[in-house]
């Protein structure tokens, strides 16, 4: 296998995952909003703060975990590139405020047991296992906000520019308002360029092409847990 059917069998797994994730496909309601910035506040927070900077630990390649790092502090410290000096995790806040929540709230949330279970899954994912496959585990989510996956306005504009169009829709939000959908969807395409590109030069000559796609294809498992933890949290809360 070359890495070119590598890089084919990546983009089918990301793609499958695309089409069958419900929360992509079901309705934005306003309880789904709010549990979303609850948790992916949280999420952004311990992912990038802790599990991929335990893939840069274990990384090899100088190139590679310096790329990790700058990623993680975009997310975690300030992106000045993307997010005009904020970290992506109070661009999120900003926009939970938009919508109504109140700063104390969402900065209190705790993770729900479904966001505990995914972290301690991702941790044995990313931690514990080979680099390549634990740098699939950090970009493998992140591409699916590149447009030319999944169907419809997935499909277009990526996962974060569909949920642009839905929030503007469902409350009203002017553009500035919106600029985590926007940053993420501008900087998720050079993460995950990252991971891919590192997956085409290193999974051939690691002979790790099946484990790379078996990597791919369990972290979007846990991904599609993650997010059906948040849709049912936002429909208990209506």
């Amino acid at each position: 296998m070359t890495s070119q059917d590598v890089i084919r069998r990546l983009d089918a797994t990301v793609d499958e995952f695309a089409r069958r994730a419900r929360f992509f496909r079901e309705p934005l309601t306003e309880g789904r909003a709010r549990a979303f910035v609850r948790q992916h506040r949280l999420n952004t927070r311990q992912r990038n703060s802790v599990l991929k900077l335990r893939v840069a630990t274990n990384c090899p390649d100088w190139d590679i975990r310096i790329g990790i790092i700058k990623a993680c502090a975009e997310e975690v410290i300030a992106d000045d590139a993307h997010g005009g000096g904020r970290p992506h995790w109070a661009i999120l806040e900003e926009l939970g405020a938009r919508i109504g929540m109140d700063l104390a709230e969402i900065r209190a949330a705790q993770p729900l047991p479904s966001t505990r279970m995914c972290w301690l899954a991702w941790d044995g994912l990313m931690s514990s296992c080979h680099w390549l496959e634990g740098l699939i585990a950090n970009t493998c989510a992140e591409r699916v906000n590149v447009p030319g996956y999944g169907e419809g306005e997935v499909r277009a504009k990526g996962w974060f520019g569909m949920e642009r169009g839905r929030w503007q829709a469902l409350f009203g939000l002017p553009d500035e308002a919106l600029d985590f959908f926007e940053l993420h969807t501008q900087a998720d395409i050079e993460h995950s360029d990252l991971g891919w590109n590192a997956v085409a030069a290193h999974a051939e000559r690691l002979a790790m092409e099946d484990a790379v796609i078996e990597a791919c294809r369990v972290n979007l498992m846990v991904w599609e847990r993650y997010l059906d933890g948040i849709a049912e949290a936002g429909d208990r809360e209506g």
